[in-house]
């Protein structure tokens, strides 16, 4: 079934991205890993080339396109080298920070923040998570109070993707104290701020090179206009953001499901056991036939949605549906494409080892799996 998501301008972007990540991004990926640390100079020129950011309007230096479509193929082809800690970090401007701050910033926010990002010369990112506290965001116990022109802020936040190359984090504390959804407030916080400091950085089982920190925040000073949107509007705003974040789960596991499945099936091609290849055996054809079907099943619902987000329809249902199905895919296929390498699957070197490690997180992060699935069930239950 020919798929029809892209027109002739969104292919010649690929070969813009393909050219791009084949100079800039594949020759370094592996010394990224190794030294757990992404040479940040590559975000400014990916951004010069068009790789990211391409939301921010024009006065700010961006090309002002908000089609989705272009975000998919730099997930398809970041996928099909598989550089996914470099995928991550743009996924994390894209996707998150950048995408509030196109939302929810004033005229005097938007010269301040939105032009760095055009260029790539800032770094975000998004501190919800604490150490007590993840899907729940209600638990959020990191906390703002005014003092005068400034906010004083006291907590820890942790899981913190760019925590420590970041330049701004938009961060949510919790400014009121009513137990209701008007609790929550959301700041950016920049990088030199008093009183904000950065841990360690912590040590994964997979994405290395995509630095991940604990936030601490010891009566940390942040001025009043850093306060992103209305005060008491913080839950109400990561809420209504939780779908682009979800569609961007959903985009980067289809696009690495797909990918490492296009390398097993040409592996088990070339692969001989037993004096034939691989796909001698009905049972590996059989495999091969179930990956490949489901992988077309969920990439039209992938694409479905990326149309319905395009023209504002995507719902918060829809998006959770997409990203705990399509991320539990990839577990299980990747899973399985791993099993069909035998050895070598278990090899650093080979693609569908790396994957089966950084991609691990994807059912956890954005909301678990768990967490989708009440989500969609109380909606069917509310009847609504």
């Amino acid at each position: 079934m020919k798929r029809t998501l892209y027109n002739a301008d969104h292919e010649a972007y690929r070969e813009t991205v393909r050219e791009f990540l084949a100079r800039e991004v594949e020759p370094h990926k592996d010394e990224w890993d190794r030294q757990h640390w992404i040479d940040r100079e590559v975000f400014a020129r990916a951004a010069k080339a068009g790789v990211y950011a391409l939301q921010v309007g024009e006065a700010y230096g961006g090309a002002g396109e908000s089609d989705y479509r272009y975000r998919m193929i730099v997930c398809e082809e970041v996928a099909r080298i598989n550089a996914l800690s470099f995928g991550l970090t743009v996924s994390l401007q894209d996707d998150l920070v950048l995408h509030y701050l196109l939302d929810l910033t004033n005229d005097e926010q938007k010269q301040r923040w939105l032009p760095g990002f055009a260029s790539g010369e800032i770094i975000g990112s998004l501190a919800m998570t604490e150490p007590g506290t993840g899907s729940d965001l209600r638990g959020i116990r990191t906390t703002a109070k005014r003092d005068g022109d400034n906010w004083i802020i006291n907590g820890q936040k942790t899981f913190i993707s760019s925590g420590i190359m970041s330049d701004v984090v938009v961060l949510a504390a919790r400014t009121g104290n009513e137990g209701g959804s008007g609790d929550l407030s959301l700041f950016v916080v920049e990088r030199d701020t008093p009183g904000f400091e950065r841990g360690r950085q912590l040590e994964k089982i997979g994405l290395p090179a995509q630095d991940t920190s604990e936030l601490f925040f010891n009566n940390a000073v942040v001025p009043a206009e850093n306060l992103l949107g209305e005060e008491g509007r913080g839950l109400q705003y990561l809420m209504s953001h939780l779908p682009r974040e979800r569609l961007g789960v959903s985009a980067k596991a289809m696009a690495t499901t797909r990918a490492i499945f296009d390398i097993t099936a040409e592996y088990c091609r070339q692969r001989n056991a037993f004096g034939r290849p691989l796909t001698a055996n009905q049972h590996i054809r059989f495999e091969l036939a179930e990956m490949a079907t489901e992988i077309d099943v969920a990439e039209a619902y992938v694409d479905k949605s990326v149309l319905a987000y395009n023209s504002g329809e995507l719902t918060p249902i829809d998006a959770a549906k997409g990203k705990w199905f399509v991320s539990e895919l990839q577990k299980r296929v990747i899973d399985r494409c791993l099993q069909l390498h035998g050895g070598y699957g278990y090899m650093a070197e080979y693609p569908v080892a790396r994957a089966f490690v950084d991609t691990r997180i994807q059912t956890i992060y954005g909301g678990t799996t768990e967490i989708m699935k009440e989500i969609i069930g109380r909606d069917i239950a509310s009847g609504t």
